[in-house]
């Protein structure tokens, strides 16, 4: 039963429509640096670790500038889009018990635009931490608004931060485009930092604050933006990281960010470059993650010993857990992003000293609707997988 459960999200993760299809075809047409999910087997995967453990602090900050380079020119961001001037659109706010919640949209690029809601404490602080919320791949396309992203957002704003979860292209709102387009992996990697541009730009957001926690998709989101941005100083990228896993689907394994030639890498070494920021890693018994504490956990403690930080990378592993971010993973990240980013902990506690989600709710798609009537999509929108790939090449 585990393992059918595995092969159903790695068939999902890789074939989640027809569209996705087309798109991995057509990229696995042109390239052969393409790590396409299970890339390697659990053994190579660890081989793989054991042979790349830097001798020095020095090694691997060498490595880490191959890494890095690698992921831009695979992703064909060398040189980064200019950030627009155009302001964002915040809308049709709804009141809670602790938290408030609004529909927002502005453009990543000019005439595409991203779409989210934006979570805010109603309890005063002299200043907030902003924590960004990506999230994973479901087969109703559906993310953001999903239960277990509602719930987690708002528990996070009832802890006194203000979060931002924002869309997958192709998900909710956001249908300018397919999910599957070929070059969906650079498109939401721009939309992951214009996503951390605009928490960055709300009032009293406090810089040094400022965290991201994503599961699958939104954990290979959480880690990329994690290694690419500085302006990050937390992150807990949720069953998703791995030694033999890349990635299914367009939006991750797309584009050659991990292969180019000789030259190799895998998530494990990606996410590495968190360190020496906290990170905290979540994973399963159902997964690609099923490993992790004896093959990539370890391989990170050694990499964060570099800088004797050792401290900062924890596991929180759920042997008994499927894939999602469920309750359980949600009681592991809570009180991480609590430690690290000075939450408030104790205000979503009950009596009992037990977090209590209770008071955060759970809404229709269509009460988190961005685009209305009233609001939508605005004029110049580019429309269509062929004038979006257009955009991203120009």
């Amino acid at each position: 039963m585990k393992n059918q459960f595995i092969v159903s999200i790695s068939l999902f993760m890789c074939l989640g429509s027809t569209q996705i299809m087309k798109g991995q075809t057509k990229q696995n047409a042109v390239s052969t640096d393409l790590c396409r999910g299970k890339y390697f087997s659990e053994i190579q995967g660890a081989e793989f670790l054991n042979a790349h453990v830097p001798e020095s602090k020095k090694a691997w900050e060498n490595r880490s500038k191959l890494i890095v380079n690698q992921i831009k020119e695979g992703m064909g961001l060398q040189k980064f889009p200019a950030k627009l001037n155009s302001k964002a659109v915040i809308h049709s706010k709804k009141e809670f018990d602790g938290y408030t919640i609004e529909s927002v949209y502005f453009e990543s690029l000019p005439g595409f635009y991203m779409t989210g809601s934006l979570y805010r404490p109603t309890k005063k602080y002299a200043t907030y931490a902003g924590i960004l919320c990506p999230h994973g791949h479901d087969n109703q396309l559906r993310g953001r608004t999903r239960d277990q992203t509602q719930i987690r957002c708002a528990t996070l704003a009832r802890m006194g931060a203000v979060v931002f979860a924002w869309d997958m292209v192709g998900y909710d709102d956001s249908k300018q485009c397919s999910h599957g387009i070929a070059s969906s992996l650079k498109l939401q990697t721009i939309n992951s930092v214009r996503a951390l541009d605009f928490l960055l730009d709300l009032p009293l957001i406090d810089k040094n604050r400022i965290g991201i926690t994503g599961e699958s998709g939104g954990g290979t989101q959480t880690f990329l933006l994690t290694a690419l941005d500085s302006r990050i100083k937390v992150s807990a990228p949720t069953v998703m990281i791995s030694s033999h896993f890349f990635g299914g689907c367009n939006c991750e394994s797309g584009m050659p960010i991990h292969k180019k030639g000789d030259y190799q890498t895998n998530n494990v070494e990606i996410a590495g470059l968190t360190a020496p920021r906290p990170m905290l890693m979540i994973s399963d018994g159902a997964d690609w993650t099923q490993n992790t504490p004896k093959v990539e956990f370890p391989f990170m403690q050694k990499i964060y010993a570099l800088y004797q930080k050792e401290n900062l990378v924890e596991n929180v592993h759920l042997a008994k857990d499927v894939h999602d971010y469920g309750p359980n993973k949600r009681m592991g990240m809570y009180p991480f992003m609590a430690k690290y980013l000075s939450l408030d902990l104790p205000n979503v506690m009950d009596a009992g000293g037990n977090i209590d989600e209770g008071p955060s709710k759970v809404l229709s798609a269509a009460e988190l609707s961005v685009f209305n009537d009233a609001f939508p999509l605005p004029a110049n929108a580019v429309k269509g997988d062929e004038q979006v790939m257009k955009l991203l090449q120009n």
